[in-house]
């Protein structure tokens, strides 16, 4: 049997006091007239992590959420990230202090639970300058832990030769059943980095898959469920997304069963590799 899971489950985060939600919410292409009433549906329904990001540009909209949604700012955790470095080390810190200005608001007490890297892509200078920038953040008390997305092996070595804080907390992936990364969430978790997966749903790209309805009809649930608890049960921490509020609320519908471990096997066989992606696989 594993763990019994709960929507209120937490991991902590290496080396903080901070614990993260094993269920997120995610709003990309959530258009900002959209992304407010997303994130409220969101948190009646129990969720309490929010993942938006700069190149998603609603990250004023998930603030506002926070503020008008009653819940105390302590009890939401809301990560976001930075997609490309800003030429120099100040003009890079200042991008990523608007964005915890968007979302917490101009006091000084304002703060991000977590503030991700977006990409490795810009080179080795840039994550370099990105990194310092999110240290400054904690140093500052404006991010509670900062992590990285699609980094592969390597980018994550590479770290040690000017990082203060390392490992870094979280490592965002791409992660579903067709594309496991399993190099890069093996070194995540010797390194105890926690692993976070977006797409877990596919964008809906395997609703009719024959063993994935197979195994929603012998569970009497929906695809994106057996999805979302398989993330679960491998330990990640699954980031599904959805404007549909009837859907917001099934998604975190995913406690009442759990996958036998014969079905757990039989995803975990669907794997193709990095030619499963839909969006990337890291580079290790």
């Amino acid at each position: 049997m594993a763990t019994k899971l709960a929507l209120t489950d937490l991991l902590p985060l290496p080396n903080t006091t901070t614990k993260i939600p094993r269920l997120g919410f995610g709003v990309y292409q959530s258009p900002p007239s959209v992304c407010l009433n997303s994130c409220l549906s969101a948190l009646k329904a129990g969720y309490r992590h929010i993942d938006t990001a700069q190149f998603y540009a609603n990250e004023k909209e998930v603030g506002q959420a926070i503020s008008q949604s009653g819940l105390a700012r302590r009890e939401i955790f809301v990560t976001t990230k930075i997609l490309s470095a800003g030429g120099s080390p100040e003009a890079t810190y200042k991008k990523v202090v608007e964005s915890v200005r968007k979302i917490g608001g101009e006091g000084e007490d304002s703060y991000v639970d977590l503030f991700l890297i977006h990409s490795p892509s810009g080179g080795s200078a840039a994550r370099k300058e990105m990194w310092q920038a999110l240290e400054r953040l904690v140093d500052e008390g404006k991010a509670r832990s900062i992590g990285v997305s699609n980094f592969g092996v390597g980018h994550i070595e590479e770290m040690k030769g000017y990082a203060k804080i390392w490992p870094p907390h979280v490592n965002q992936i791409e992660l579903h059943p067709w594309c496991q990364q399993r190099v890069i969430d093996a070194y995540c978790q010797k390194n105890s980095i926690v692993v976070e997966s977006y797409s877990p749903l596919v964008r809906n790209n395997k609703a009719h898959d024959p063993t994935l309805k197979s195994l929603a009809s012998k569970y009497d649930k929906s695809a994106a469920q057996i999805l979302i608890r398989y993330a679960l049960q491998k330990n990640w921490v699954p980031l599904p997304k959805s404007d549909t509020p009837e859907r917001i609320v099934a998604n975190a519908d995913v406690y009442g069963f759990e996958l036998a471990k014969e079905d757990m096997q039989t995803l975990d066989d669907l794997d193709e590799g990095e030619m499963g992606a839909i969006v990337q696989a890291v580079k290790n």
